[in-house]
């Protein structure tokens, strides 16, 4: 807490200098250090390919229940609505009017095939390899919780090589724990800063009143009460509702775009992006889409590597916590389907219809992106659709939504990172609960004040960056986890009475001791 209050101090006085100074720090570890971000996401990409394929695929995290257990729609619909932080309202329209000025694959800008592959890098970055980065913590909790039986508060406490009262043992432990809580900051930070300018612009057009400095911190105010009242409430009366509105708000939205605009366009587009997407995917995995160029597509990748890096802990925890009674076959299968399908929707319909209205001449959104900034896309963009003040209002509260959801979240996993003792299921204590809703704002506030997407993206990037290793260190336990697995089969003991069975008794008799377990016998 102290450490980021004095980061916060510094970006809320340190000014343009500031700005410098991260972007320096974004061009350092993005020219150094890219080989690491991509490597992890290869080798990530790869190992879960691995166990897709494998009879490791076939684990099941606790025998299911179906009474209990959540159904494959019911589950699915949760994991998409991880997906939905209101980053993603934002981010689909913008980025492919970035990618149409600066396209990849040696485009000209603004051509032809600019437009045609406009989204390709967007939803490549919002794609199946981003999606398996959850994926590996997910994986490594969910078999620690289910299969081992091992309660799971803290990331350090499924990496079975750091277990033991060496003291080493115990200062990666702790260090571990930190850096998770250190990538979580840099992404809840990075997200407020991002999406407060966007809400504060669309909310001083609906209202008519001037997007200031002091509008923002009117914002910041609503959402501290917003936050503090959902933690203060705890997972189930506060988090757990606040959530259910995901997922409406988001189909409401993009179905209104996607019936009331050019929905033959829309699809007709998507479906080329995906088969560009596919021709492409190696030279993108690598990082190469402008021909070995480190351009712009380079760092956008390099931004979202960070981001999803940072992110990993929390998803993780959130969608092994809903994954009993599943294969981990079926929760990446799983992930892939609902939470990149739901990504991807979000590309093609914001995306492609923001291309739409540049190419169609309908709107020069291009030229407002460059002179009045990412915000002021999202207003324009949303003006051109009937009911506009009605969309504006649906588009603030969704924002404001899913913002609240993530945040509310993330401060209670990490208030249980930072809890000394967590026994016998207790959740976090309120005060550590709210003393993090605090810090957050705070933080965030400080991105704010310095401004500029890029500062976004280079703390992203950087808070991603240790996160780098914990993944490697989650890899090795899954595989040391999977490998070693060896369920456990019922054994009639000896001094049980002999009795003989007709053949379709002994039929049902055997089927019924086979899948029991050890527990259950």
């Amino acid at each position: 807490m102290v450490l980021f209050g004095i980061v916060s101090i510094i970006l809320i006085i340190g000014g343009p200098a500031v700005q410098q100074l991260m972007n320096a720090l974004l061009s350092f570890v993005t020219s150094k250090y890219e080989w690491m971000y991509i490597s992890i996401y290869v080798i990530n990409f790869v190992f879960f390919l691995f166990l897709i394929f494998s009879k490791y695929g076939k684990i099941r995290f606790g025998k299911a229940d179906p009474d209990h257990d959540f159904s494959g729609f019911q589950w699915g619909s949760m994991v998409f609505a991880t997906a939905i932080d209101a980053s993603i309202l934002m981010l689909s329209a913008s980025d492919p009017l970035q990618y149409l000025q600066h396209p990849a694959f040696g485009a000209k800008p603004l051509s032809k095939a600019a437009f045609a592959y406009a989204n390709v890098v967007g939803e490549f970055n919002w794609g199946p390899m981003a999606w398996m980065m959850f994926g590996t913590a997910t994986i490594a909790i969910g078999y620690t919780m289910y299969v081992k039986k091992i309660p799971v508060r803290r990331l350090s406490t499924v990496i079975p090589v750091l277990r033991g009262d060496q003291l080493y043992k115990k200062v990666l432990r702790q260090l571990i724990d930190f850096l998770v809580v250190f990538g979580i900051m840099g992404g809840i930070g990075s997200s407020i800063g991002m999406e407060i300018p966007v809400i504060a612009r669309v909310l001083s057009i609906i209202v008519g009143i001037k997007d200031t400095l002091y509008l923002k911190l009117f914002l910041f105010f609503i959402l501290l009460i917003l936050f503090s009242l959902t933690v203060y409430a705890g997972l189930n009366k506060g988090i757990k509702k606040l959530s259910a509105w995901h997922i409406y708000l988001a189909i409401i939205f993009l179905a209104i775009v996607l019936l009331v605009g050019p929905t033959k366009f829309l699809v007709g587009s998507e479906g080329q992006t995906l088969k560009l997407m596919g021709q492409h995917f190696t030279a993108l995995s690598f990082n190469k889409a402008n021909a070995g160029t480190n351009g712009f597509a380079q760092h956008q990748t390099l931004f979202y590597w960070g981001w999803w890096l940072a992110y990993m802990p929390v998803m993780g925890l959130f969608i092994a916590r809903i994954s009993h009674g599943k294969t981990i076959r079926q929760i990446i299968i799983g992930m892939m389907t609902y939470g990149v399908g739901g990504c991807l929707s979000f590309y093609a319909v914001l995306g492609g219809y923001a291309l739409w209205l540049q190419q169609s001449g309908t709107l020069n959104i291009v030229h407002i992106l460059n002179t009045q900034g990412q915000a002021a896309v999202q207003a324009a963009l949303i003006t051109t659709l009937p009911m506009s003040k009605l969309m504006l209002i649906l588009f603030c509260v969704s924002c404001f939504i899913f913002l609240a959801t993530t945040i509310s979240s993330s401060a209670f996993i990490v208030s249980s990172f930072t809890s000394l003792d967590l026994s016998n299921g207790r959740q976090p204590s309120r005060w550590n609960r709210m003393t993090w809703v605090i810090v957050f704002i705070f933080f965030s506030l400080g991105i704010v004040i310095v401004g500029g997407f890029e500062v976004v993206q280079a703390i992203c990037t950087v808070a991603g960056f240790p996160l780098i290793f914990v993944c490697a260190l989650l890899l090795y336990s899954i595989y040391k986890d999977v490998t070693s697995y060896a369920p456990m089969q019922a054994k009639v003991p000896s001094y049980l009475p002999v009795v003989h069975l007709r053949p379709m008794q002994r039929l049902v008799f055997n089927h019924y001791l086979h899948n029991l377990g050890q527990d259950d016998f």
